[in-house]
Parts: C-alpha cells; structure tokens; sequence
C-alpha cells in the first residue's frame, strides 16, 4: 500500500461526523474513532514501523487479531494530538469568525498519519496515562519531555508507565533513536530539545488566544512531520 500523508482517516469512519456538534463545541463519538477502527491506519503503521531498529533488531508487524503485535509485544494506535478537550473555553467561540471550520479543518489535519503513533498496549499504558495525568492532561509535547527525561535517568510525571515500558524503550536505545525512528523532528530543535507548543507554565490554554495559538503550533508540527514521513518513504 503506498502511504498518502495527506489522507484523512476519518474518511474510513462512517457516521464520524454524525452528532459532531450535538454538544456545539465539537466532538466525535467513542465508537467512530479512527484509532481503534481506521484499517488504512493501522496498515500505515504495519508498514512504517516494520523496519529496522536503532538498537539492531528488525521489528515486523502484523495484525494480531487485537491491532499489531511483534514478538511478545501488543500495540494500540495513539493520536498524538487532539483538540476537543481544549475546545470547552467557550469564548473562542465569539473570537473565531467560523469555528465550526475552524475545528473541522482541525481535526482533518489532525487524522492523518503525521499525528499519530504505537504505544505498547496493556492496562495504565502511556496512551492512557497520558491522558489522565494532570500535569500532561494528553499534550504529546509534555509527554516527549518526559521520555527525553526516562532516558535520561530523570524522573517525570509518567516515570513510573515508562520504567513499565523499559523492554520498548530499549528498542531504541536512546532519546535520539526514539525521536528519529519515529519521525519525531518536527517536535524537537536540532540539539532535541523538545518543542513546547504551549509557551508558558500553563498544561491547558486558558484563554482563547492561548488555545487558538497552541492550534497553530499543534498545525505546524502534524504538517512537518507528515513531511518528514513523505521524504523518508522516498529514500
């Protein structure tokens, strides 16, 4: 299957868009999620982590009945950025001239393959972790701070899940080789610093420019790596 970074795996999802906007700030319901139901997704990623490892090992995926398995290892698919649950400040309602297409364009580009990624798949994984930690509350930029900080021999609010995880991580030997085998330049600078797409202390906009600025900066980094992803194929 040739991947295509610009394609929209909500396209696999009948009804996605059905009951959108029932709450009107946008939101898709649990049994239309591409993660766990897009068969173009999970193909996509059958082909692009089936490859050779940083730490030598050659790592082949196939669909196990579940979602993709390799060895003794069990993988979920994980968005890497979503929009909904910043969408509850109301007010960027009044200072966006058309939010629902605003939101809409949104999520478009945030269903394609540079926006998501494999998690090891088990009970308290990171995919889920991430997503309750109050000092992450699901940002992925957070969440790469913290793994930078696990190979490091630092400690982070999801220190414990990583330590979990220490058989996956060690596929990849380092931050580096996590980073680079996962297309991940676009979320770090060229000494991997990791980028913070929410300048400031804040884990949650809290105003509508923050939030409205988070979006773009969420936009840039999903555009730059379905690049990334676009040129490596080429090679």
């Amino acid at each position: 299957m040739k991947i295509d970074v610009n394609f929209n795996f909500t396209t696999d999802i009948s009804g996605f868009w059905d009951g959108f906007w029932d709450s009107g700030l946008g939101n898709h319901c649990d049994n239309s999620d591409p993660d766990a139901i897009s068969k173009t997704l999970k193909e996509y990623h059958r082909i692009l982590w089936s490859r050779k490892l940083p730490n030598g090992q050659v790592m082949k995926l196939a669909d196990n009945g579940d979602y993709l398995g390799w060895g003794d290892f069990r993988f979920a698919s994980d968005i890497l950025i979503t929009g909904q649950r910043y969408e509850r400040i109301r007010k960027v309602l009044e200072d966006v001239p058309n939010y629902r297409q605003f939101v809409e364009e949104f999520v478009r580009k945030a269903y394609t393959i540079g926006n998501f990624i494999i998690w090891p798949k088990h009970n308290n994984s990171i995919n889920q972790v991430r997503g309750t930690c109050p000092g992450i509350c699901d940002r992925f930029d957070l969440t790469l701070d913290c793994i930078k900080k696990y190979y490091s021999g630092e400690t982070s609010e999801l220190y414990d899940v990583l330590v979990g995880d220490k058989k996956f991580f060690d596929l990849f030997v380092d931050f580096k080789g996590f980073v680079d085998f996962f297309y991940l330049g676009a979320w770090v600078d060229g000494e991997y610093k990791v980028k913070n797409l929410l300048p400031g202390n804040d884990v949650l906009p809290d105003n509508s420019t923050a939030y409205i600025r988070y979006v773009k900066n969420a936009l840039g980094v999903i555009e730059q790596r379905n690049d990334d992803i676009k040129e490596a194929l080429l090679k």
